[in-house]
């Protein structure tokens, strides 16, 4: 029986969650492939840690004495914006020995402070990346996907994401049937592939200042069939077409055109998760058009085709 371990690094500020979702995805994963994973977690000095939400953790022991693991796990937190110098010549002067190496959260700041990210892709939560690109630009930083893969490192966006790219690597090391079976023991069902974006359409912008402009937002959400071409959502601003897209643009920080883009895709996304319409229906309902159209849009977003998203993500 193989038996891989996992240590995870533990320091004062540290996000609870980004460390207990995926230990919980890898504990599953051993009672569910019969081949339990070695969990440790370990602080500089061996001593309890007090999380951002104030829950005290005693970890297993001290870094130095820690050993080698197969999978390196460094959680975010609000302890990873000003870190101890020691944690960060700790991860310099040892991370490489594992196997992987795996960041949550802004624990890709710990990474690029090591210099564990030069010259890799990487991503992080939504609110970090900008800090990530200005503070290491020898990281080149992907701000959409919930996880990115380069090599022997992955890191993850915000929290939960760490659950995803837990069980995208239970997948690697024991196969899908043993992945899809602790994803619907957490009652998260099905992973998320590593491109699929951090947040929705909604949260991607600011909302609109003016009042025609944040009510056609919301028109637009509710009516993604509808013609949505700039002079036909300029007339609904009563505003021309030239003005309403620079206004647009000016107050939500995103074109008219790719605002509509990511609506579509994300009410396709729950259409094909959630009802039992075809691919054309779906197509028909979100706008598209045709079924190709979508198929263009999905593949070029997700990398994937929609009947394919449907049958990893149906509900």
């Amino acid at each position: 029986m193989m038996q891989r371990s996992v240590l995870v690094v533990l320091f004062e500020g540290v996000q609870s969650l980004d460390v207990t979702g995926p230990v919980e995805v890898f504990s599953g994963a051993g009672r569910a492939s019969g081949e339990p994973y070695v969990i440790r977690t370990a602080s500089l000095d061996g001593a309890p840690v007090r999380t951002s939400s104030g829950l005290r953790i005693t970890p297993d022991r001290a870094l130095p004495d820690a050993g080698t693991p197969h999978t390196l796990l460094v959680p975010g937190g609000d302890g990873s914006r000003s870190p101890d110098p020691a944690l960060i010549g700790w991860l310099r002067g040892h991370a490489r020995r594992a196997a992987r190496i795996v960041s949550v959260c802004s624990g890709a700041l710990l990474l690029a402070g090591a210099g564990l990210l030069d010259g890799r892709r990487a991503t992080t939560h939504w609110a970090v990346c900008e800090q990530l690109a200005e503070q290491y630009p020898e990281v080149t930083v992907e701000p959409d996907p919930i996880f990115v893969r380069d090599g022997a490192i992955a890191t993850s966006a915000g929290v939960t994401a760490g659950i995803d790219l837990a069980l995208a690597l239970v997948e690697e090391d024991h196969g899908r049937e043993v992945a899809l079976a602790v994803a619907r023991d957490l009652v998260v069902f099905l992973r998320r592939p590593g491109n699929q974006a951090q947040f929705s359409a909604q949260l991607a912008v600011q909302t609109a200042r003016r009042e025609p402009l944040r009510e056609l937002q919301q028109w637009i959400t509710e009516h993604p069939e509808a013609d949505l071409s700039v002079e036909r959502l300029a007339e609904r601003a009563r505003l021309s077409p030239r003005h309403f897209a620079r206004a647009f643009r000016a107050e939500t920080g995103m074109t008219p055109g790719r605002y509509v883009e990511r609506v579509r895709l994300e009410q396709a996304r729950r259409l094909l998760e959630d009802s039992a319409d075809g691919v054309e229906q779906v197509s028909r309902a979100c706008g598209y058009g045709t079924p190709e159209a979508m198929r263009r849009a999905f593949v070029k977003a997700l990398d994937t085709a929609p009947a394919e998203y449907r049958r990893r993500f149906r509900r």
